[in-house]
């Protein structure tokens, strides 16, 4: 069985030998390591250009420019997911890193818009359910499918409200939103975090490669995402 013969919707603990499942940690310890160097990078960008009154007000006052950093982000999202079959593991990294660096640039916003109290405690929080989530997903011997199949159609009901959401501003239906949220990004942890370990099984010996940094992708967002909704409900604005 090769990664790209992984199917999500397949029993979440395939059996493999020994061999196999020795691979798993070390696998493990690349994505988690990525992950904590994407999220390093986000948090020091941020702080950095929230720093900068000026680096602020152009990017605010600067509709282009500001679209063209959410874009480029999707952009990047999409080709790492896409491509990774195809993608040299030194790509896959810088794409990674630009990715983390421009989330950074747009959560500088988000440190303006509350107070560094309350992010700091909602952060503190985030991590804490996020490990928990993130072991559970792990360790588990379930088998997911039914959490998997829940946790996209959250997230997709998730995106459509957001969308929503951005024409239409209602405190109680961003309540809601914030709490859907909440619960999408518990089940994609969870999920995410036990398809990685069915993925390392799935890899051949020294095959992790890209799919490292793909895997570091989607706890990164699974975490930023977990983060800001549990923000949007228990953060103080300024």
């Amino acid at each position: 069985m090769s990664p790209q013969d992984f199917n999500p919707t397949a029993p979440s603990v395939p059996v493999v030998d020994a061999a196999a499942a020795g691979r798993v940690a070390p696998f493990l310890r690349a994505v988690y390591g990525w992950m904590f160097i994407g999220l390093g990078i986000t948090a020091v960008t941020a702080f950095v250009v929230a720093s900068s009154p000026a680096m602020v007000t152009t990017i605010a006052t600067n509709r282009v420019l500001f679209w063209a950093l959410i874009i480029a982000q999707l952009g990047l999202v999409v080709v790492l997911s896409a491509r990774v079959q195809k993608l040299s593991p030194a790509v896959a990294s810088l794409l990674f890193l630009l990715y983390s660096g421009l989330t950074g640039v747009t959560f500088a916003f988000i440190l303006l818009a509350y107070t560094g109290q309350s992010v700091a405690q909602v952060f503190v929080v985030s991590a804490g359910m996020f490990g928990g989530l993130a072991l559970f997903g792990t360790v588990t011997k379930r088998d997911l499918t039914g959490l998997g199949q829940f946790a996209m159609m959250g997230l997709f009901g998730v995106v459509i409200a957001t969308i929503v959401g951005l024409f239409w501003h209602n405190d109680s239906f961003q309540i809601v939103l914030s709490i859907c949220g909440v619960v999408a990004f518990t089940a994609l942890t969870v999920w995410d975090a036990n398809r990685l370990r069915a993925m390392a099984l799935a890899l051949p010996e020294g095959g992790g490669g890209s799919y490292a940094i793909l895997g570091a992708l989607r706890l990164y967002l699974d975490f930023i995402n977990l983060f800001l909704f549990l923000l949007r409900l228990f953060g103080n604005r300024r």
